[in-house]
């Protein structure tokens, strides 16, 4: 991402960013107001209702993403921009000078909050009509009959568990009437029942836009999230890392998703997680309602992006959808120097009046 803004710059060439993270967090706290009293830093592990506790806790994480900015992040690009424009430049400049920011997010998923012009929200673009299933595969899944199916899969950087949680977890779906498809590719669990399926690959859209998959177990990966609100499907979140902990959070904080963090899997805990998202009808309520709402739009998000990637090819860029904001110093933005100014004149005139009452005051005594 950073290199690539700074091609675009030496090339003198349109910028657009498919992109929702950049090297120090995520984009829209470079790019438009971001309010800490409503808007969660990311890895704070906070929603959008936060109490006086978690507004400090989350200026805190905030202070921690500009430390990275300004003193780890900043010098590498620094030198780099020393080395090829006369007169530098800083990576937040060179981001800020994009035309147009396509993020892999809508507001379905994420909170309410301030956004800009150039930006376009392309959340789940790669979602599409699922596919039929292969005939081995479907057999399977349609032999579930009315208790439905489970699929499990902690992402392509995960391929398996430690044992022992994996064989914790092999026992819970041992004793479940659902049939499980389980992509896992460590060693076997000691407890896995016949109603599971371990897998190298599945194909994931084309099972979760399937009638009988009931539940989805998922690390929370931005793709995998936006799959699941597509086709409607409760999510069972195990995060790991990165941004997967805030992702799932927004699904359960809309009540279609249930968090328990893998240092807490166990039998109790994982049987009790998931038969609450099969057997309590809200999380599915939920999750169809976020569905819906993620298909009505007058564009599909990979035709939003097509229109957008094409618009700055046609208009060689959109420099009138950036605002002047980033050309601002930081004083100014607040307007600081106004109010400075304001203070400054009421306390004259509040001065000038007060000395010309003691004047007055003094002159009548005489």
């Amino acid at each position: 991402m950073g290199p690539g803004a700074v091609l675009a710059k030496y090339l003198k060439l349109p910028l657009v960013l498919n992109v929702r993270w950049i090297t120090s967090g995520e984009g829209h706290f470079v790019l438009a107001p971001s309010p800490l009293a409503y808007i969660p830093v990311p890895g704070s592990g906070l929603t959008d209702k936060m109490d006086f506790i978690q507004r400090v806790k989350n200026l805190f994480f905030y202070s921690i993403i500009l430390f990275q900015e300004r003193f780890l992040v900043g010098p590498i690009y620094a030198d780099m921009c020393k080395k090829y424009f006369e007169g530098g430049c800083d990576i937040v400049s060179m981001l800020q000078d994009a035309d147009i920011w396509l993020f892999r997010s809508n507001f379905v998923f994420e909170f309410p909050r301030p956004t800009m012009p150039n930006v376009v929200y392309i959340g789940g673009f790669q979602c599409k009509p699922s596919q039929p299933l292969p005939t081995d595969l479907e057999k399977f899944v349609q032999s579930a009959g009315e208790h439905g199916v489970i699929i499990m899969t902690l992402g392509t950087l995960v391929n398996a568990l430690p044992k022992a949680v994996a064989d914790e977890i092999a026992s819970v779906f041992a004793k479940m009437p659902q049939k499980v498809i389980w992509r896992h590719k460590g060693e076997r669990p000691s407890t896995l029942g016949n109603n599971t399926l371990i897998v190298d690959w599945m194909p994931q859209k084309d099972l979760l836009g399937h009638p009988q998959i009931k539940v989805f177990v998922a690390h929370g990966g931005t793709n995998g999230v936006q799959e699941a609100i597509y086709y409607g499907v409760p999510v069972l979140g195990i995060p790991l890392f990165f941004d997967q902990y805030d992702n799932l959070l927004r699904l359960q904080e809309r009540g279609a998703a249930k968090i328990i963090q893998l240092a807490d899997v166990n039998g109790h805990n994982f049987e009790k997680a998931i038969k609450e998202l099969l057997y309590n009808v809200s999380y599915r309520q939920n999750m169809q309602k976020l569905s819906s709402l993620h298909r009505d739009q007058p564009m599909s998000p990979m035709d939003q992006a097509t229109f957008w990637v094409e618009y700055v090819m046609r208009h060689k860029g959109a420099p009138h959808l950036r605002t002047e904001a980033y050309r601002m110093p930081w004083y100014s933005y607040w307007c600081l120097d106004v109010l400075i100014f304001l203070m400054t004149a009421v306390t004259v005139l509040l001065s000038s009046a007060f000395a010309f009452i003691r004047f007055l005051c003094r002159t009548r005594k005489k």
